[in-house]
């Protein structure tokens, strides 16, 4: 399979090296590793440099999402997965060109099945916890320093979700605001600080007690073993055209895996 990975910094690589290992070391070596494609010089890449790929792995920056799928689409690919936080506005673009292509990409704030059941947990606890005025949500997040999008593409995504399901919280508090939040805006707290992966932490706090549910990324080894998952789900059968969220991959996942009575469990 002809794959390439448009972004060169650590999660394009760390993609990257997660599929040579799922190949295996006994294939040839024109099959073993993605392509991994950096931003050319002119912004915007030639289909014509990029052959004719069977899945194309977006992993590079925001700005850049639009270009790239256009640029594969011209190419012949018809199969993404977008790792990449920060298009939002260009959604609609995105979606209409892979539609007009018969093509499908996953996309997700996070490819990683952790943060994907972790929103389901935050649904939860916002459905019990929502209706009692003495428990008041916040969020709060850590990256590393290096990071550029704040907050970040999970913090938005669980941000929305609290919004969208809460009885009292309307919109977000606005940090450079002087004063507390008001009565119906969510905090949300950003840290940049260190060489963090990832920290989440949704909570609710009472005058005498809190409820905390937080995730910590070790490494991004649970954003390539999403993106495998992605990549697996494209191949295996025909997909809707146009783009797919994550969580349908979730969903299948979790579907393949028959409950175990209780009696089994332990």
């Amino acid at each position: 399979m002809d794959m390439i990975i448009f972004g060169d910094g650590n999660l394009g690589r760390a993609i990257a090296a997660g599929f040579a290992a799922e190949l295996g070391a006994d294939r040839e070596p024109d099959n073993l590793f993605p392509r991994v494609v950096g931003r050319p010089t002119s912004g915007r890449h030639d289909p014509r440099d990029l052959g004719s790929p069977d899945l194309v792995i977006e992993a590079s920056r925001g700005d850049a999402v639009v270009g790239n799928v256009a640029a594969a689409l011209a190419a012949g690919c018809r199969r993404f997965v977008v790792a990449t936080t920060g298009w939002d506005d260009d959604r609609a673009a995105v979606d209409t060109a892979l539609r007009d292509h018969r093509a499908t990409a996953v996309v997700g704030a996070n490819l990683s099945l952790g943060v994907a059941l972790f929103g389901r947990l935050v649904d939860r606890a916002v459905e019990l916890l929502g209706p009692l005025e003495a428990f008041d949500p916040y969020l709060v997040e850590w990256h590393r320093r290096t990071k550029a999008d704040r907050p970040s593409g999970t913090a938005r995504e669980l941000s929305r979700r609290i919004l969208a399901a809460h009885p009292r919280k309307r919109r977000l508090h606005d940090p450079a605001a002087d004063g507390p939040p008001a009565p119906d805006e969510l905090d949300v707290a950003v840290i940049r600080a260190g060489a963090s992966p990832g920290m989440h932490l949704v909570g609710f706090d009472a005058p005498g007690e809190t409820i905390e549910l937080r995730l910590t990324a070790r490494d991004r080894s649970a954003y390539v073993a999403g993106a495998l998952a992605a990549a697996t789900w494209l191949a295996t059968a025909p997909r809707p055209v146009g783009i797919v969220e994550f969580g349908a991959i979730v969903d299948d996942l979790i579907n393949a895996c028959p409950a175990r009575p209780l009696a089994q469990v332990g």
